[in-house]
């Protein structure tokens, strides 16, 4: 077939060559010319097109169990050599058909600045249908129990869909590069539909060199970088009021990175250090038992001082690390200043590929303002403000086999002392759950989550909402 071909393609060019001669000083003969023209560099495109696929294609070899075993990996890939590109150059037309797809494709993909600076558009379209208990409220997700029982509620939202932009700028002095993010999503506004607004979920700027990075945006504290997998509480964190400090606030902070042994050969691993600090903006909240008239002397935003000191060892398949870290702020309200000081600790740990622990832990004073419950400070009757003390904990075991499932079951709590609480207010909030997901292509994911929120009034008693959801992701 393909001697076939390469007759056929020689008595073809054999003719044309030929009426060339005869018709030099036409219009016809350069017609033709620059048709044998487009050809022959359509024919180098695709030559080397092909080799490239080849090559491809000889990379991806399935490689022998036995030659891995015995560490002959390097040996296994090498494969014969492909066929000349000239023996199986597809026909013409075939050829053509390739060509037209791909400036297709590139017209598809390509997304333009003002300054020429490579945009990438990326997110998750997530639909969620959910079912809350009687102590739910009205929140598609709640965060904790409510105090009054109603009625029971169910619906379904897409509020939760996520747009994001990732972007590489251009090379700094000193062999640094910029990039950033920005993520938004469609959770302000109310659950109606047709009245969800478009709001900045997380946005960063980060300018890195090899060891330093100097990032400026609107993400979780510094202390808090972590938190469990949800497809159900997205809009808001997972686990938010209940261990997880999760706040998206301006900030401005500064990584440098120390590597104490580093070895060439990648199962041998990396033992560092990431030391990071910053300034945090704090969101103060009033807190529901306090008096109605003072409300107006509280001063919303706030400036926190955090660092945080990340030790870290990884191998191949293996990742061990923990963080020790401090927040240091003031809140200001009713002309007094009421301290918000906290100790953190966050670990990871990663025995193997399947497996994998996480979690976080913080204690101290007025923790409302990076997002705990919303009770920092408490008013008493000699007219003294004083800050609430409380810790939270949050944990998660991450099962990840290598099918399609995986596999999370988390639960957080945060408990305030209750000698610095009013009457009503939540001494513990409880939350477990656990989900399971479904890859059901390579970017789309069904899950389904159960949980129970389990909040204790000091007053009142404890209040129990079950909430079950399932989603649907598609990811972009």
């Amino acid at each position: 077939m393909l001697i076939r071909i390469s007759v056929t393609l020689a008595i073809s060019l054999c003719a044309c060559i030929a009426l060339n001669a005869q018709t030099a000083a036409t219009p016809a003969a350069s017609d033709l010319q620059r048709i044998a023209d487009r050809l022959d560099r359509l024919e180098k495109q695709n030559e080397a097109l092909l080799a490239e696929v080849q090559e491809l294609r000889r990379q991806l070899a399935p490689v022998p169990s036995a030659a891995l075993a015995t560490g002959e990996r390097a040996a296994a890939l090498t494969v014969p050599a492909a066929l000349p590109a000239a023996e199986v150059t597809p026909p013409v037309p075939e050829r053509l058909d390739v060509q037209e797809s791909r400036t297709d494709e590139l017209a598809q993909t390509k997304v333009g600045t003002s300054q020429r600076m490579p945009v990438t558009l990326t997110g998750m379209v997530l639909f969620n249908a959910f079912h809350n208990g009687g102590f739910g409220g009205t929140s598609e997700v709640p965060l904790t129990a409510q105090l009054n029982q109603s009625a029971a509620t169910s619906g379904a939202t897409f509020r939760q869909t996520i747009i994001g932009l990732k972007f590489n700028g251009p090379d700094l002095p000193g062999g640094g590069k910029a990039s950033g993010t920005a993520y938004f999503d469609f959770w302000g506004g109310t659950s109606a539909p047709g009245n969800n607004l478009f709001r900045i979920r997380t946005a960063t700027l980060d300018l890195v060199w090899k060891n330093t990075t100097i990032s400026a945006g609107q993400d979780k504290p510094i202390v808090s970088p972590r938190e469990p997998v949800s497809l159900a509480q997205v809009g808001l964190a997972p686990l938010a009021t209940a261990g997880n400090l999760w706040n998206w606030q301006p900030q401005l902070r500064m990584e440098q990175r120390f590597v104490f042994s580093q070895n060439a050969d990648p199962g041998a691993g990396e033992t560092g250090l990431r030391a990071q600090a910053g300034v945090f903006e704090t969101s103060e909240v009033y807190p529901a038992s306090a008096p109605a008239a003072l409300s107006g002397t509280l001063e919303h935003q706030r400036p926190a001082y955090e660092g945080r000191l990340l030790f870290y060892h990884s191998s191949e398949k293996r990742r061990f690390e923990i963080a020790p870290g401090f927040h240091d702020s003031v809140s200001h309200v009713a002309g007094q200043s009421v301290s918000s000081r906290l100790g953190t600790l966050d670990w990871l740990a990663k025995p193997s590929g399947q497996l994998e622990f996480s979690g976080a832990f913080f204690r101290g004073t007025d923790d409302s303002g990076l997002g705990g419950l919303r009770q920092g400070f408490t008013f008493l009757s000699s007219g003294e403000v004083i800050p609430v003390h409380g810790l939270g904990l949050w944990s998660q075991m991450a099962i990840l086999p290598a099918g399609r499932f995986s596999f999370h079951i988390y639960a957080g709590e945060e408990a305030d002392r209750a000698s610095d609480l009013m009457s009503n207010s939540v001494r513990r909030n409880l939350v477990y759950a656990g989900n399971a997901v479904y890859k059901l292509a390579p970017n789309v994911l069904a899950a389904l989550e159960v949980s129970q929120t389990r909040t204790d009034y000091i007053t009142s008693g404890l209040r129990i909402n079950n909430h079950y959801d399932l989603a649907l992701a598609y990811l972009f």
